[in-house]
């Protein structure tokens, strides 16, 4: 394949309806060559966990400085607009996309080629098939671990490497696929649950972990009920 775009995410978590994008990662390939990049931080509207930092090295200040999330989804449409995705369990990044892309009514489909599931297909070892034990075994070197474009760089060369090895007679394992993940639009939270937030966080003398500008309707109502559930009600 000589023409695609590799991306790479970091997030707050797991769960595209829960958690948040943190920083977005990507390289444009042309004839096996980069030829343009993309970098930059997301203000997910949250207070970072030492966890994500830790993990990361993404610090809040980092994060703050960040983007917007519809701004995020706009940048990262039009990089990727017509293009083949790659990506380590790519499904996983294109999801926290797709999300987004939902949320701001932005068409967003895209085909990809996935190095996790080349690598379990035609790799006996490592063991593990994470990016960090397939970088170490095919001496991949990156200057930080966790973080989007570094990442996407060494996607790129593990893409590369699997093509040289295994395309010839399995070109089919190699054809892109179309990424299927349908979420629900997401809204804004309501001024009567950010209005409760405040008043369970004043109550408690706690510091909310989420911009109340910017939250949604869900997340309000997991944010109170995980209020309630460690520090109790606001009697009536």
């Amino acid at each position: 394949m000589e023409n695609y775009v590799v991306i790479d995410l970091e997030m707050t978590g797991l769960h595209p309806k829960e958690d948040a994008i943190l920083e977005v990662g990507a390289v444009k390939i042309r004839g096996k060559k980069i030829i343009d990049t993309l970098g930059f931080f997301v203000n997910a509207g949250r207070t970072l966990s030492e966890t994500v930092t830790g993990l990361t090295g993404i610090t809040q200040q980092m994060a703050d400085g960040g983007c917007l999330p519809a701004e995020a989804i706009r940048r990262a449409a039009e990089f990727t607009e017509g293009e083949i995705l790659v990506g380590h369990n790519v499904i996983f990044d294109y999801s926290f996309l797709k999300q987004l892309a939902v949320n701001e009514r932005i068409p967003f489909e895209r085909q990809a080629v996935d190095t996790l599931k080349l690598a379990r297909k035609f790799l006996t070892l490592p063991e593990k098939k994470n990016l960090d034990s397939l970088c170490d075994c095919f001496g991949i070197t990156r200057e930080k671990r966790h973080r989007a474009f570094e990442d996407a760089l060494a996607t790129w060369k593990l893409y590369e490497r699997m093509e040289e090895m295994f395309l010839e007679g399995n070109e089919d394992a190699f054809e892109p696929k179309p990424l299927q993940y349908k979420p629900k639009r997401q809204t804004s939270a309501t001024p009567a649950q950010k209005k409760r937030l405040k008043e369970l966080a004043d109550y408690h003398k706690i510091d909310l972990a989420v911009d109340l500008e910017t939250i949604t309707r869900s997340e309000a109502s997991r944010t109170a009920d995980k209020i309630m559930a460690k520090y109790g009600r606001i009697p009536k």
